[in-house]
């Protein structure tokens, strides 16, 4: 407790850890969006994410899908509705007890529990029923919003229409600017 305090006092009454997530930051066309990662329970989908945002691979991307109430998806789609070749998929990492809530930002995947690998959702609702349970492999939470969920806000909420077979795309492009890590966990 001493060395605790006294750490403290020397910091300027911040404990930093060696274990702290990483942030990141998310530039979009309709602002700023901070992340935390899930360093600890999440590894495998964090690293997956971090080696997409070490190669820049989303500036340019798109939210493609965007359902008011629900979430908003992105990472995958240029302004053309044109997806962009991806690295291997990742295992599901569902089981890692984080959920669905809203402002959590999960992997995006097809029926294959097994089959994420860049694009992301995040849950601007409460979504259990994505959650991993018995009967559901779930869908792997990796990160959470720490700023700019009004940012996530008014993209749910922006107007949508169909582009060619796709559903929920808006119609003026929200495009992801960049990505880029704030503070790494050096893990």
């Amino acid at each position: 407790m001493i060395k605790q305090s006294l750490l403290a006092v020397v910091l300027g009454g911040t404990i930093l850890s060696a274990h702290a997530n990483t942030i990141m930051q998310m530039k979009t066309s309709q602002g700023d969006i901070e992340i935390e990662l899930y360093n600890d329970k999440a590894p495998i989908s964090v690293k997956n994410f971090e080696s997409y945002v070490k190669q820049n691979f989303y500036s340019g991307t798109i939210f493609h899908r965007v359902i008011p109430g629900f979430m908003i998806q992105g990472g995958g789609f240029d302004q053309s509705m044109t997806q962009k070749p991806t690295q291997a998929t990742i295992q599901n990492e569902a089981k890692n007890g984080l959920k669905n809530a809203r402002g959590t930002i999960a992997m995006a995947r097809t029926n294959d529990p097994n089959s994420a690998s860049s694009q992301f959702f995040i849950n601007v609702a409460n979504n259990q029923f994505l959650d991993q349970a018995p009967s559901n492999p779930g869908y792997a939470v990796f990160a959470k919003v720490t700023k700019g969920m009004d940012v996530v806000d008014k993209i749910a909420n922006t107007p949508t229409g169909r582009y060619g077979m796709f559903q929920d795309v808006p119609k003026q492009p929200i495009t992801i600017q960049s990505v880029r890590i704030v503070n790494s966990s050096n893990k």
